[in-house]
């Protein structure tokens, strides 16, 4: 207790494929439109009461409902998750 945790402390097998890469994690930190949104005050606010929070499933439904979350949650996504490109000639 008090410790350094790790990834396998809150994850079971069952979250295995949940689980995102550390170096797509790491991508997240380089993202300059992740930084920008992160200087919205608002947005930290929300950020900081869902990190709080003892009921974090219902604030996120209620949060996805935010339009500036949805924006955030989105940028998140489409750094670890890049869309694939669709119909993409081959060089």
């Amino acid at each position: 207790a008090g410790g350094p945790w790790s990834v396998e402390d809150i994850l079971t097998d069952g979250d295995e494929q949940d689980r995102v890469p550390l170096h797509r994690l790491r991508l997240l930190g380089e993202s300059e439109e992740l930084r920008a949104l992160l200087l919205n005050p608002h947005l930290r606010q929300l950020l900081q009461t869902l990190d709080q929070a003892e009921d974090k499933s219902s604030l996120m439904k209620k949060y996805m409902q935010e339009p500036l979350f949805v924006e955030f949650a989105d940028c998140c996504l489409g750094i670890v998750e890049p869309p694939e490109k669709e119909n993409v000639l081959p060089e």
